[in-house]
């Protein structure tokens, strides 16, 4: 069963002051516990990394095997029918694997009812900062270190910025931070949400989440 939620965020300017404008979040989530689901849809995501592409060869597809090593009594060796067995080195691998398709089917509402359970847990750590991807509009590390200096950030955790557009200056600006992941809020995801340890968002974000994810 799922129940009507409401953050409300103090929006901060690049200075660290807050504005008087706020934002609200309306979300729907489970009145109980959504970790099965948010366990679901990481278990998706992890799944659909796996290339499938790993392969051995069995004792048929092994080259070479087919004359008799030696005769089969007489010799006072064990018996051998082939130098491509997997018992020889060399030989076919048994059971070993080979390319597959792996697949692990969510529906679209769970996914989005699981992400939607994982920002509202993730309230706490949410920073929204008024027109983030216009305001660093030069590609300087040291720019953005001091944005997130002024609003009482830390860049010494996992830090997840969503923002609704990604501009050049702001991609150059963050790609040399170590704990920084940079998303657009239509490729939102729990994988990147759940190992966040402070989550950085724009008024923008917030609209595209309410118009993708809160429907």
């Amino acid at each position: 069963m799922t129940v009507q939620k409401f953050v409300t965020y103090n929006v901060l300017d690049i200075n660290g002051q807050v504005l008087d404008n706020e934002h609200k979040l309306e979300l729907n989530v489970l009145d109980n516990s959504g970790n099965y689901l948010i366990h679901k849809d990481i278990l998706r995501h992890q799944v659909q990394q796996k290339q499938g592409t790993g392969s051995t060869k069995t004792r048929s597809e092994v080259r070479g095997g087919g004359r008799k090593p030696w005769r089969q009594k007489g010799t006072g060796r064990a018996r051998a029918g082939s130098n491509r067995s997997p018992l020889w080195k060399g030989g076919g691998v048994i059971f070993g694997p080979k390319p597959k398709t792996i697949t692990f089917k969510l529906n679209q509402k769970e996914r989005k009812l699981a992400l939607r359970t994982l920002l509202y847990n993730k309230r706490n750590i949410i920073s929204v900062i008024n027109d983030l991807e216009n305001k660093v509009d030069s590609p300087k590390t040291k720019i953005f270190s001091t944005l997130c200096k002024n609003c009482g950030i830390g860049l010494d955790k996992k830090t997840l910025i969503i923002v609704s557009k990604k501009t050049e200056a702001l991609k150059l600006s963050t790609q040399n931070i170590k704990n920084l992941e940079l998303i657009l809020a239509s490729n939102l995801n729990t994988f990147s949400l759940l190992k966040a340890k402070q989550i950085l968002l724009t008024p923008q974000a917030i609209s595209d989440i309410k118009e993708i994810y809160c429907d």
